[in-house]
């Protein structure tokens, strides 16, 4: 599309530099929908870019077509310029009057015409915000299309309109809260979202506020930070829907789902969760899905100890996983990439197996299994067919979700999906340090990192592991500060980036689609 006058598009962001129109094809679908069968609303003329337009809103999109003067039999040059071009209704997330003003005027400038805000999708799986103008000084005119607009707008009940915001300051390299002021909360502006924001102020914070505060004016709850903050916030609202909902949180066996969706915006190092949601850890994609009230119903797990709830999860690991983040939380005062690093090198220079006993329920996906579990029956009951393998294990990783980041771009649980019911149980036994070396190098890669001897990978719904002895694997001694260290028969465990210290047996359980996440998974991304 030709470009506007003065650079006919304006910044997404208030404030911002205008630019020239984007080609419409951007923001005009792969397919477009059939417009025979839809009812017609408005139709009028726009001029879009440098062009007069007989522009179309129908029940389902918005068209437009550059009008020509009418030529003559044979005469091909305007062929090109005919094609319709259009946006769909649903990828527009706002609208507002577009102005100028003046010094002399204040309070209302001259009219221009129409902005529209429009999602686009990219490579990737990213999203991005992008405008469209359509110029038209009429008041009358605009007024009538700028209700309409609204009113259709208004119509999609799924997208929030209120939500509370917790933001973790300390997350990453402490950028959190230049994220959200910088890049999050212009665009919650223009989608006209309110928003209460909570700036958390120690670990547990979002957790203790979201036992107690009122969420009844809130469409959703959003926490911009790490996996660790967005973990905590996922357990308190699940905690907080078994208290509304009567059950004992001490042993939770068929727990409720939350009750309002949760947006992740990644802030953090790794950002796992973001990543395993959306296919890219990127603030604008994570945004918008927002905005557009995409929901993705997600699993998650249980952990508990014999007799005792511990918390939700999303996913664990046992052993070398555990031991590197009690290492890590030890050293804070390291910037979170040398922190990690450090680590892993300790960790790997003191490669060391566990006795386990592991006992896991296989997933079965069977129609009966699920009218079972319907009728409210304990997993366990359902199937009674456990299955169990002992001895010595470096790392053990039990996880609901792929569990995607920057360095492992297939997953740690690459054919893990987000709410199958499922997860995946990985076992690397005890090895030689270079080969296991050669297991963490391969999630780097597209290779497969489970092609080893000594890798196994189950698809199960219950995992029970048991540490049998503390002699042949954790030494107290040789570990530094209260956190690293295990008390006694105390093991750690890396629970979403959260260091868990449990000193007995731990049974995680998978609870399908417990919780909503504003997002789409990568395989509704993928064009069809």
């Amino acid at each position: 599309m030709p470009r506007g006058r003065r650079g006919g598009r304006v910044s997404a962001l208030e404030g911002g530099r205008e630019e020239a129109a984007p080609p419409a094809a951007q923001w005009a679908s792969a397919r477009q929908p059939e417009a025979a069968a839809e009812r017609i609303l408005l139709r009028g003329i726009f001029e879009i870019g440098r062009d007069s337009c007989d522009v179309v809103l129908s029940e389902r999109a918005l068209r437009w077509q550059p009008i020509r003067p009418e030529r003559l039999p044979g005469d091909s040059k305007y062929d090109f310029l005919q094609k319709e071009e259009f946006v769909e209704l649903k990828d527009i997330f706002s609208v507002k009057l577009k102005r100028r003003y003046s010094i002399k005027q204040k309070r209302s400038g001259t009219l221009l015409g129409i902005t529209l805000f429009i999602c686009l999708k990219k490579e990737q799986n990213k999203l991005k915000d992008s405008t469209l103008d359509l110029i038209n000084l009429s008041e009358d005119h605009c007024d009538i299309w700028f209700r309409q607009l609204k009113k259709i707008l208004a119509g999609f009940s799924s997208r929030p309109k209120s939500l509370k915001i917790l933001l973790n300051p300390q997350s990453h390299k402490k950028e959190a809260t230049q994220v959200y002021y910088e890049k999050v909360e212009p665009l919650l502006k223009i989608a006209g979202i309110k928003t209460d924001v909570t700036i958390t102020e120690y670990e547990g914070h979002a957790l203790s506020l979201l036992k107690e505060c009122e969420l009844q004016g809130f469409d959703g709850v959003v926490c911009v930070g790490g996996d660790g903050s967005a973990s905590e916030v996922a357990h308190a609202l699940l905690l907080r829907a078994q208290k509304n909902a009567g059950l004992e949180t001490d042993s939770i066996l068929t727990p409720v789902g939350a009750q309002l969706p949760l947006g992740v915006i990644p802030a953090g190092s790794t950002n796992v969760l973001a990543h395993s949601l959306h296919g890219v850890s990127h603030v604008v994609t994570a945004t918008l899905h927002i905005i557009m009230g995409h929901i993705q119903p997600v699993d998650v797990c249980t952990f508990s100890t014999i007799g005792k709830f511990l918390r939700f999860g999303f996913s664990a690991m046992f052993g070398f996983g555990g031991r590197a983040l009690a290492v890590a939380e030890d050293h804070r005062w390291m910037s979170p990439n040398q922190r990690m690093d450090f680590a892993i090198m300790k960790a790997l220079a003191k490669l060391k197996p566990e006795e386990c006993e592991i006992s896991f329920l296989p997933f079965n996906s069977s129609q009966d299994l699920e009218e079972r579990r319907a009728q409210g029956y304990p997993k366990s009951d359902c199937n009674d067919q456990w299955q169990m393998i002992q001895g010595q294990f470096l790392n053990v990783s039990i996880m609901a979700i792929p569990c995607q980041c920057s360095v492992a771009p297939r997953g740690l649980a690459p054919n893990t999906r987000l709410n199958n019911g499922s997860m995946a149980l990985i076992t690397a036994r005890n090895t030689s340090r270079p080969e296991f070396i050669k297991h963490l190098k391969r999630y780097a890669s597209m290779k497969n990192q489970f092609n080893f001897p000594f890798v196994d990978t189950y698809t199960v719904e219950e995992v029970k592991v048991c540490p049998r002895s503390n002699s042949s694997g954790h030494h107290p001694e040789e570990d530094h500060g209260p956190r690293g260290t295990a008390s006694g028969n105390c093991f750690p465990w890396n629970v979403d980036g959260d260091l868990m210290q449990v000193a007995s047996e731990v049974h995680v359980r998978v609870h399908p689609r417990l919780i909503n996440l504003y997002g789409r998974s990568m395989e509704e991304m993928i064009p069809k």
